[in-house]
């Protein structure tokens, strides 16, 4: 029986004919190219060496100044979209921006940037506050320390720069990032449309929010005499900006 069945098998393959598989190319349909339109170039397409220190008038003295952490603290109420409506890098904690960190994004903006069909601009002022400091190994006391050097405060939901041109988010996003990681504060790389996407979604969130413990109810209400021991920041931001 067995002998039988393995006849039968190799009659069936001996009877097979060769087929041949010629490869063919099929039909590949891509996206159409994005239409940019009319966009506007700034005068200056890289961005500008930014002072070290402040310029004052012929025979004013250089002011100190306290630390005024306020500076820092809180939402930024001004500078918080795009203006071009293309992409950039916005502070999502507050922080202090140096002029090392100003030459540092400008260097490696500077070297990916296609000045062809891309520009940059600064939307941070240059440093301006002064930071002191006292020297190695003196005492408490003896008046205020000399000026170390100049910072520029910076607020969460802050645009630092902002990149545009006929390009797209991908082009732009790895060196965004890059920069964005290694700021002296918490910042990510943003596009008009993911900030469109961020306050859709937060404002969806306020209207179909069904838990009713929240943090301003909790704050407002002073539940469990909350308002004695919390920071004063959490009383006016409910534990949003720190």
């Amino acid at each position: 029986m067995m002998q039988a069945s393995r006849n039968i098998v190799r009659f069936l393959f001996s009877n097979l004919q060769p087929i041949s598989i010629t490869p063919s190319a099929g039909l590949k349909v891509f996206p159409p190219p994005v239409k940019f339109g009319n966009i506007e170039y700034p005068e200056r397409r890289r961005l500008k060496i930014m002072e070290k220190v402040p310029q004052y008038p012929p025979g004013m003295r250089a002011f100190k100044m306290q630390k005024r952490l306020r500076y820092m603290r809180g939402p930024e109420e001004v500078h918080n979209f795009l203006l071009y409506k293309q992409y950039g890098i916005i502070a999502t904690g507050g922080g202090r921006l140096k002029h090392n960190h100003f030459e540092m994004i400008r260097l490696k903006l500077g070297r990916k940037l296609d000045q062809n069909k891309m520009f940059a601009i600064w939307r941070v002022d240059p440093p301006w506050q002064p930071v002191t400091k006292k020297g190695q190994g003196h005492r408490m006391g003896s008046g205020k320390g000399s000026i170390d050097h100049y910072a520029t405060p910076i607020k969460a939901g802050r645009v630092i720069l902002e990149v545009g041109g006929h390009c797209e988010f991908f082009e732009v996003k790895d060196i965004l990032s890059k920069i964005a990681q290694i700021m002296p504060f918490k910042a990510k790389a943003v596009s008009q449309k993911i900030l469109d996407r961020d306050a859709g979604r937060e404002k969806w969130r306020e209207e179909n929010n069904q838990n009713f413990w929240t943090w301003k109810y909790m704050v407002q209400n002073n539940m469990l005499g909350c308002q004695n021991w919390i920071s004063p920041v959490d009383k006016l931001w409910f534990n949003k900006y720190l």
